[in-house]
């Protein structure tokens, strides 16, 4: 069978107002118009739809079972309507996110709770790996975008490079606390909390000791910025970390002074490079990179 919409509209006027007339006018058209659109339908199901009794057409019993399930199909069609409008307002659909666990459990919570609140409909998966994981994740289009660092490119992946500023943690109280900038000169006779000595910032914050002519004091090493300003803030040690980082403690025992020379913590936002992008992975992206704007600077990338 084949029929058309209008032709539906035509059989479910008609069956609401027992009329043709009342119906042609209830759907803007004229009564041959109405006419046609029902002589139509019911040649394509092929059964009696209405009965006429006391001047009014009185669906049969084939034709109710069949407006059931014509009200089901405009319900469907309106539920339609509301989810295209929802996705083009970015009000509905699902993100997923592969990020850092450092970002998972510190910048990014407030920020999609706010990004959430303006679109009620959407749903979130947010899930934190190392970036070897995360890579692997966007290759294989399994998430809408990746936030990690030491990207080194890949062709299945497009990506967005971002230069974080860095600045030099100490405790409350400490003796760096009276210079307004640090440099490793300063740094010579302290334990340094620092990344894993395999990572890109690694290299570059042991290049600044080096061209200092002083050696790191290798203390911790750890995976995340984050687990350096926890120690910190329990009065062990003295870290070099992303300003964005350090932020989340300034309210705790940690106090802050730029380094120098000045070194960046390079952050990568990934996305399949195949396959299109839905409207809600844009919008975050965008509102991710605006919150960061007070950590960043403008440089070319890496």
């Amino acid at each position: 069978m084949k029929f058309k919409l209008r032709q539906l509209e035509a059989f479910q006027a008609v069956a609401q107002t027992g009329s043709v007339t009342r119906a042609a006018k209830a759907l803007g058209i004229s009564q041959p118009a109405t006419s046609r659109l029902l002589s139509d339908f019911s040649n394509s199901v092929a059964i009696e739809l209405f009965q006429r009794k006391d001047g009014m057409l009185i669906p049969t019993s084939e034709a109710r079972y069949l407006l059931s399930e014509v009200g089901r199909v405009f319900d469907s069609l309106r539920h339609l309507e509301e989810l295209n409008r929802d996705l083009t307002d970015r009000t509905a659909g699902h993100l997923r996110i592969a990020c850092l666990p450092g970002f998972a459990s510190s910048h990014l919570p407030k920020l999609l709770a706010k990004f959430l609140q303006q679109r009620p409909g959407v749903n979130l998966t947010l899930e934190p790996d190392r970036p070897e994981r995360i890579l692997e994740w966007i290759i294989g289009e399994q998430y809408d975008c990746g936030i990690t660092d030491g990207f080194s490119g890949h062709p299945a992946v497009e990506h967005i490079d971002i230069a974080v500023k860095t600045v030099c943690i100490f405790p409350r109280g400490h003796r760096l606390g009276k210079l307004e900038r640090i440099s490793p000169l300063d740094l010579v006779d302290e334990k340094i909390i620092h990344t894993r000595k395999s990572s890109p910032f690694f290299n570059s914050l042991s290049q600044s000791f080096s061209d200092h002519g002083v050696l790191l004091n290798s203390w911790v090493e750890v995976r995340q910025f984050s687990t350096a300003c926890l120690m910190v803030a329990e009065g062990q040690g003295v870290s070099v970390v992303s300003a964005l980082d350090a932020d989340q403690f300034k309210s705790k025992n940690v106090a802050m002074r730029p380094f120098e020379p000045e070194i960046y913590h390079w952050l990568s936002i990934l996305r399949p490079a195949s396959g299109s992008r839905s409207l809600l992975s844009l919008d975050f992206v965008d509102t991710f990179l605006e919150s960061l704007k007070p950590y960043t600077v403008d440089l070319p990338p890496q």
